[in-house]
């Protein structure tokens, strides 16, 4: 069965996955932390039905993290129930807004913020099902 789980990278694990709780809501599922200093290496987040690894960039598998606030190669699309209820929590939580929610013409309703490490993510909602 093929599953596709983006990884984001991050300078340091903890506190974006602490900002992925407040500011959209995901849930730890799991986390496996550096046994000398507590750091997070490996946690796996959920919303839904969907899940992302989040970890620091590793060496040893030719990994970093590199923000840069206004380029990015790669963005997160994700449904979820309500557009406008979760735009409101990750502006309260200080997420970047780049677009604010609107119709979008490909039929969604979606917003697009970054979190502190500096990755994209819209989320949405198709606009029949709101």
């Amino acid at each position: 069965m093929a599953q596709i789980i983006p990884y984001l990278y991050y300078e340091d694990a903890g506190p974006a996955i602490d900002f992925m709780q407040s500011a959209f809501g995901f849930e730890v599922e799991s986390a496996l932390t550096h046994p000398d200093n507590g750091k997070v290496l490996h946690a796996e987040v959920r919303t839904g039905t969907g899940v992302i690894f989040v970890g620091p960039g590793m060496e040893a598998f030719g990994t970093r993290a590199e923000p840069d606030p206004e380029q990015v190669s790669t963005m997160i699309y994700v449904f979820v129930e309500d557009v406008d209820a979760h735009f409101a929590r990750a502006q309260a939580e200080g997420a970047r807004i780049w677009q604010e929610p609107h119709d979008h013409l490909g039929g969604n309703r979606q917003y697009t913020a970054s979190d502190p490490g500096g990755h994209r993510w819209t989320f949405a909602r198709p606009i029949e099902a709101a």
